[in-house]
């Protein structure tokens, strides 16, 4: 009988994709920052579009490492929405990947 319980979490957590509590939760609050970020990409590309030093920012933002090329969209203030203080890293993200589709 405690063979077969173990079989099954083992088959369970390996292969049916059960996750704990924990794993849901962490799967979740991902889920919806990157839900949260697709859609305000919108509101970020109008910024930068609304930016009076838009072409020195997209020119930075071309000659700066990949790494590197969220923090020039973070310092613009394009990923800050509105209401909040600090920028949004996957906004960000999100935001200098369509810049960089575009220019």
């Amino acid at each position: 009988m405690g063979v077969g319980a173990i079989a099954v979490s083992v088959i369970g957590f390996n292969w049916a994709g059960w996750v704990t509590s924990g794993t849901a939760a962490e799967m979740s609050t991902e889920n919806s920052v990157a839900a949260v970020a697709t859609a305000l990409t919108p509101y970020c590309i109008q910024s930068a579009e609304n930016d009076p030093q838009a072409v020195a920012i997209i020119a930075e933002l071309e000659s700066t490492t990949s790494f590197r090329r969220h923090n020039v969209v973070e310092d613009a203030g394009w990923a800050t929405p509105l209401g909040a203080e600090e920028p949004s890293r996957a906004l960000a993200d999100a935001c200098e990947s369509v810049l960089g589709n575009t220019t």
